[in-house]
């Protein structure tokens, strides 16, 4: 029997698809590429914008239309949010709302074709296990996205996530440490703690993600290097900060949300911080870590947010010292309270500030790779290879502060290399190779550059 799984939305989606597979697996399932071949196709879903859902109903729709005997099971935010919706789609056998996620097998038997949709959804607030989860980026294994935290307990007045995922829970520190460690044996290089809000990690155990951090920093037999996952800007702490500073294993790169440099926007979100701290926040950063990377979540066209408030929010960013951003257009969605909210930005509107931040962070990317110039740093090598017109091929990988550098020749077998910045490309910057590192029981010989 074969099963061929697809994600929407997240990394922690991703994870947590590569957790259900592993059931399957483990009954001696084959996971297969191709839908059109799969006697189950299991899509895991996203909710945070409109798109997301309608992406959904289309691949649903394609996969019935290329394998139409193909037992669908659809889970992920979008059903516990809107079960029913999902199982009105011809086709569709099983729906699993956030609590039954991870429990397939416990509802299904016989994967054959149902006359009509099962729906096993439990109200949110039943959703209170934690699961650990990992996943690979790629087919090549080089970076795993470790899942340490899931749900959230905040009212971001936008976001629908508390009633898709539930309340904010996390992993027993000993477990994330041991699967860690696995992932690192299994030849990882690098691991990505991943979770809906992983500053908030621990909170209700008497723990907290410093305490997770420090013990992944003390840990013996871990060659992977770790980078952190989107954290907020009111539980980035400093020591969190300075942990990273002195860190061999933790990369200099943060993922700090913004959504508006607007404080009159930022209370509208009823976000927990203000510009003064989210500035202050940075200004540590670079001043322990000169070198790291920076990116950053904006939202545009948030309800009442006028001319002002976005341009208070474009030249507070513009002023910031960052290395990207990632910029979402507002989506409307049901049951927050942003969308009993008035003063609607214009859709036309919404799309010109979309692309007036791209263009800035564009240009904040160039003036960092700029500024890396002639900068030894060590790259994770991707497994894929472009064509250039002129180097024939290049060779892809990140540094540890999250530069995109592209390499002309290197060694078969390299993984981890070090090698000199130059020029950028405007998609990434050449690298020139100095050596290759390599491993010697779960040890870099070499140690990563900080």
């Amino acid at each position: 029997m074969q099963i061929a799984t697809h994600t929407l939305g997240c990394k922690l989606n991703s994870a947590e698809t590569s957790a259900i597979a592993a059931q399957f697996r483990m009954r001696d399932w084959e996971i297969t590429q191709s839908a059109e071949n799969a006697d189950v196709f299991v899509l895991n879903t996203c909710s945070v914008t409109s798109n997301a859902e309608k992406e959904c109903r289309q691949i649903i729709r394609r996969i019935l239309r290329q394998n139409p005997n193909a037992f669908i099971a659809v889970t992920g935010c979008y059903a516990q949010l809107r079960p029913e919706e999902i199982a009105s789609i011809e086709g569709v056998d099983v729906v699993l709302g956030a609590k039954e996620k991870f429990n397939l097998f416990s509802h299904i038997t016989s994967f054959e074709k149902l006359p009509a949709p099962k729906i096993f959804s439990s109200p949110i607030d039943e959703a209170t296990e934690f699961h650990l989860a990992a996943t690979s980026d790629t087919d090549e294994r080089t970076r795993a996205f470790l899942k340490v935290q899931d749900g959230c307990d905040y009212t971001c007045s936008f976001c629908t996530i508390p009633l898709a995922r539930g309340e904010s829970r996390s992993a027993e520190i000993a477990h994330i440490l041991s699967e860690a460690k696995r992932l690192s044996s299994d030849g990882f290089r690098e691991i990505i703690l991943s979770g809906v809000n992983v500053g908030d990690f621990g909170r209700k155990t008497g723990t907290s993600f410093y305490d997770l951090v420090k013990a992944i920093e003390d840990a013996d037999a871990m060659s992977a290097r770790i980078r952190i996952s989107s954290i907020e800007p009111n539980l980035l702490t400093d020591e969190i900060i300075e942990l990273v500073a002195n860190s061999q294993k933790f990369c200099p790169h943060f993922h700090i949300p913004l959504q508006s440099g607007s404080a009159n926007i930022l209370r509208l979100m009823q976000r927990r911080y203000t510009p003064d701290l989210y500035m202050a926040r940075i200004a540590y950063i670079k001043e322990l870590m000169p070198h790291a990377g920076i990116g950053v979540d904006v939202i545009v066209g948030f309800p009442g947010e006028r001319d002002e408030d976005f341009l208070d929010s474009y030249h507070f960013i513009s002023d910031l010292d960052i290395s990207y951003l990632h910029v979402f257009t507002y989506s409307e969605r049901p049951d927050t309270k942003a969308i009993a909210m008035g003063s609607r930005v214009p859709i036309e509107k919404r799309k010109e500030r979309n692309a007036m931040l791209r263009i800035l962070s564009e240009k904040k990317r160039q003036d960092f790779y700029r500024r890396q110039q002639g900068e030894v740093v060590t790259v994770l090598l991707e497994r894929g290879v472009r064509t250039d017109p002129i180097s024939a091929e290049i060779h892809e990988g990140y540094s540890e502060n999250y530069v995109r550098v592209g390499i002309d020749a290197i060694p078969n077998d390299a993984e981890l290399i070090r090698v000199r910045l130059g020029e950028s490309t405007g998609e990434f910057v050449h690298g020139e190779l100095l050596e290759t590192l390599t491993y010697r029981n779960h040890e870099l010989l070499l140690p990563i550059l900080q």
